[in-house]
């Protein structure tokens, strides 16, 4: 078994973790290692790891299995990785607003695992919100108000044939294939509990949450709005300045997440992989 070291940013999530080569095989105790400390700090940073796209593949399977990712061209060759692309003419990046991944599907992802090949020399972070603490500092009327509460996910805003990636579509560097699959919806408990940790967690954002079943559309828009913005205050959050060759890895349920874009004429790839999750389950 491998060694790791594990530093905590001392914000509210985040550890930046190594000892680990990822190039080589993992074994069964590193793989739990690494889950372990991902659920923990919600979001890990492996630097220094200069892997191959089958490494990849082979620490996402080390982690629960990968899944797929709609609406999106993946790899040829490779159907479940993605490759997060903003060339230095593109205007229109991906990611570009707070969500957590794929959350208008039944069983989101249980993590997501992203590797910098290519970063800019300044800019291009990424922050990422602590959905546990987030629940944790909302006042007791808005958690009694919110328990028995559903909120309605689709992805047809970014991924529908009239949605905003299909109107962009020449600003960016990426395929994304918009469908009116996209308009399906998908109703989850706007509070979860975590399966591994027990915690509960805000479950809501502001890319794929359309609305709170059962409130009239004022109603519904209003808190909506209002649990979104407290979801990501900067109380919450921890912002990464990329390296070359760097993992994160982060626990989709427990988190959001937001790619800045901030690095006119310079050129950005990640590759993307997900880890197959389960169904939320209401706190």
């Amino acid at each position: 078994m491998s060694q790791l070291t594990i530093e905590p940013t001392g914000a509210a999530l985040g550890a930046f973790v190594t000892g680990i080569d990822l190039t080589h095989p993992l074994s069964a105790a590193d793989a739990a290692a690494l889950r372990a400390a991902a659920v923990t700090h919600k979001v890990i940073f492996l630097p220094d790891q200069h892997i191959t796209l089958d490494d990849l593949e082979r620490v996402t399977d080390a982690l629960g299995g990968r899944t797929t990712t709609p609406f999106v061209k993946p790899l040829d060759g490779r159907p479940m990785v993605i490759r997060v692309l903003k060339e230095a003419d593109a205007k229109i990046g991906f990611g570009e607003a707070w969500h957590t991944d794929l959350s208008y599907l039944p069983a989101p992802p249980a993590f997501t695992c992203l590797w910098s090949s290519e970063i800019p020399p300044k800019g291009g972070d990424t922050m990422w919100s602590n959905q546990a603490a987030a629940y944790a500092a909302l006042d007791e009327a808005t958690k009694a108000e919110i328990a028995p509460l559903y909120g309605v996910h689709t992805a047809g805003g970014p991924y529908a044939a009239g949605g905003y990636y299909a109107q962009v579509q020449d600003q960016l560097s990426m395929t994304i294939l918009p469908s009116d699959e996209a308009l399906k919806e998908q109703r989850h408990p706007l509070v979860v509990t975590h399966p591994e940790t027990g915690e509960k967690l805000l479950f809501v954002n502001q890319t794929y949450t359309r609305r709170i079943e059962g409130y009239d559309d004022e109603r519904s828009a209003r808190l909506l709005r209002r649990l979104c913005l407290h979801a990501v205050e900067e109380r919450f959050r921890y912002r990464l300045q990329w390296r070359p060759h760097m993992l994160t890895i982060w626990d989709n349920r427990a988190t959001q997440h937001f790619a800045i874009n901030d690095y006119p004429g310079f050129r950005r790839e990640m590759f993307r992989t997900s880890v197959k999750g389960e169904v939320p389950q209401a706190a």
